[in-house]
């Protein structure tokens, strides 16, 4: 791990002492996990990004498939299937 050094205002700082995780775990272990739950959260909102570019507004539905919807049927599952 890398030491570095953060600005906070007072006001915050002191806050941050009074809570009771804080000063069980430790300011550090805050920050390491504030700064995960950001990555993580921004990793989900590229993500999501990513799909609304790649299939649009409409969720990437092709008129051309509309009304096939009930076409795909799984077989039942006392049927049985052959082998190879």
């Amino acid at each position: 791990m890398k030491a570095i050094q953060i600005t906070l205002d007072e006001e915050m700082l002191q806050a941050l002492d009074a809570d009771e995780e804080v000063h069980r775990t430790g300011r550090s272990a805050l920050f390491r996990s504030l700064a995960r739950e950001y990555l993580r959260g921004r990793r989900a909102r590229r993500i999501r990004e990513q799909y609304a570019r790649a299939y649009g507004k409409d969720g990437g539905s092709d008129p051309d498939w509309e009304g096939w919807e009930d076409q795909g049927v799984w077989p039942e599952e006392d049927v049985e299937c052959p082998t190879a």
